[in-house]
């Protein structure tokens, strides 16, 4: 890493020395300029943000002193060499406060300086380095921040934030509009059936990675959601002022998809498309109205599916997909009265269905049972013994009557392990006791839910029934609550602070402090020192 050096004395031999005798290219350091005084300096200095500064204190127009005042005004972060005259020395040592990291007498002794130069060099370059690697860990959480907040909209866990944190700057949701694609593994809960938890994981891993790598080719601002087991969300965030994004792109990009991920992966997926931009207040409806025509949709290998095209979708199949829902939802409230009320009303339909139309409902109720496996396994509510044997009992059954009962049999067996484990409110108490002994690291739905033994999914909407906020939010209202302890029962830095609540960069944490309190961290504790010395008696 080549650095900048700059040179100021107003005596030119001197100048024309360090130029020339000093070890430069050795250093790998390029002296971008000569100044005279301080106000040539500063002018070279806004140009080109020197990394290291050999500067003179005793100069005309304006001393060294007045210039280092300047720079520091300016918020460079140059590291300064002062050299000096020995009836100056006491002088030169004032200049500490500025961040001067060393002096050298006049005359100088090159040997002297050629090695302070090269320590501080190897400061400069070590401070970029830790910089470049907060910024890079600070720019992933923030995406992974923005992923989530992506995924509780989808899953309707978090009412929309017309305002939030990306990229360290406040902005403005209402004007993004939204691509929304669903890919999804054509006939995936029957063809992985008897494959491994590990095994499901790594293809799931591997498919999310092609699609990410494929996207990336195109330039595009884009996320790829997990929404459960072999099913991914796409959206393509475009800001409304943009052109409209046309709908043979959108072809050529699920096209492009679908090759990526069978040519690498080896699966088929079907995609499903909706045409339109979305605002982002509107993407929890259409992300359910595109599930429902991706998985009711017939003769799906291979396919693009255009949201809105639901002419082939019957009103059973409509009801049939209502019915779903209602299962599920009353499988994740441990509601059996509610679950065998559903049950209920979906075998009196499919009894009441006239004989030439059994053929449909045995599709229709398989489909249920399909579906209905899939649900349970994302929701972890199924052993691996007990999906082995409902599994043979659906490839046995010749009837209606026989899959109604697998269907039956499915949800007994969710709600017996649902029950069987222990009550939402213990967990989430459980959880916050894991957030509180983790908040100094980055920390993640999936780390959390895994340590509790449920799955990322049935977290998050326990978490925001219970607790009554996103698990972001929560855990950014935790971490603040800490830093403002630190702040006033301790005397470590505000960046050791920030650092101790999980944020490794000061900026970052300054700003969500500043949003979550209304005062930065520097602000609020000097504010509050004498108050709380008077309370501790001090």
């Amino acid at each position: 890493m080549r650095l900048k050096a700059l040179l100021i004395d107003d005596e030119v031999h001197i100048l024309r020395n360090l130029q020339i005798v000093l070890p430069w290219d050795e250093l790998d350091l390029e002296v971008i300029g000569l100044a005279k005084n301080g106000v040539q300096a500063l002018e070279l200095v806004a140009e080109h943000h020197p990394d290291i500064i050999l500067c003179d204190i005793r100069m005309p127009v304006m001393d060294g002193i007045a210039f280092l005042g300047k720079l520091r005004e300016l918020g460079e972060e140059a590291e300064v060499v002062m050299l000096t005259g020995y009836q100056d020395f006491e002088y030169a040592r004032s200049v500490m406060k500025f961040g001067v990291r060393d002096y050298v007498l006049k005359p100088i002794d090159y040997e002297e300086l050629t090695n302070i130069i090269g320590r501080l060099a190897g400061t400069v370059r070590e401070r970029v380095r830790e910089r470049h690697a907060a910024q890079a860990q600070l720019g992933q959480a923030i995406h992974l921040a923005h992923e989530k907040m992506l995924y509780d909209i989808l899953m309707d866990y978090s009412s929309v934030q017309t305002q939030f944190m990306f990229d360290d700057v406040e902005v403005d949701a209402s004007r993004f509009r939204y691509i929304l694609m669903l890919a999804d593994i054509d006939d995936y809960t029957h063809k992985y059936r008897f494959t491994s938890e590990q095994d499901r994981k790594l293809r799931n891993f591997a498919v999310r990675n092609v699609l990410q790598d494929a996207l990336q080719t195109e330039g595009l601002r884009y996320a790829v959601l997990q929404m459960r087991e072999g099913e991914w969300c796409i959206l393509h965030e475009k800001d409304e002022a943009e052109a409209a994004v046309a709908l043979t792109d959108v072809r050529r990009w699920a096209e492009m998809l679908q090759s990526a991920v069978e040519s690498h992966v080896g699966v088929k997926l079907s995609i499903g498309v909706h045409p339109q931009e979305i605002p982002i207040d509107e993407l929890p409806r259409m992300y359910r109205s595109l599930q429902k025509t991706v998985h009711l949709a017939s003769g799906k290998d291979r396919s693009i599916l255009w949201s809105g095209e639901d002419a082939a979708v019957t009103d059973g199949e409509e009801t049939l997909w209502v019915t779903i829902e209602q299962l599920v939802s009353a499988l994740k409230r441990n509601d059996r009265d509610g679950v065998e009320a559903v049950l209920q009303q979906l075998t009196a339909r499919v009894q009441s269905t006239p004989g030439r139309s059994l053929a449909h409902a045995e599709k229709l109720v398989h489909f249920s049972a399909l579906h209905l496996m899939r649900e349970m396994r994302d929701l972890n509510v199924l052993s691996a013994g007990e999906e082995k044997e409902i599994w043979t009992a659906m490839e046995q059954a010749t009837r209606v009557k026989d899959m109604l009962a697998v269907v039956r049999r499915i949800m007994n067996a969710g709600l017996e392990l649902s029950m069987s484990r222990k009550s939402g409110d213990v967990l989430m108490h459980a959880a916050k006791d894991y957030i509180g002994t983790h908040l100094s690291r980055d920390l993640g739905v999936d780390e959390v839910a895994g340590s509790l033994g449920i799955s990322a999914s049935y977290f998050s909407q326990l978490f925001k029934q219970f607790v009554g906020c996103t698990f972001v939010e929560y855990v950014t209202a935790e971490r603040i609550e800490l830093a403002k302890s630190l702040l006033l029962m301790t005397d470590r830095s505000i960046t050791d602070i920030g650092r101790s609540v999980g944020y490794a960069e000061r900026r970052y944490f300054t700003k969500v402090f500043h949003k979550i309190t209304g005062e930065i961290p520097s602000e609020y504790r000097e504010k509050r020192a004498g108050k709380n010395k008077e309370t501790w008696g001090e």
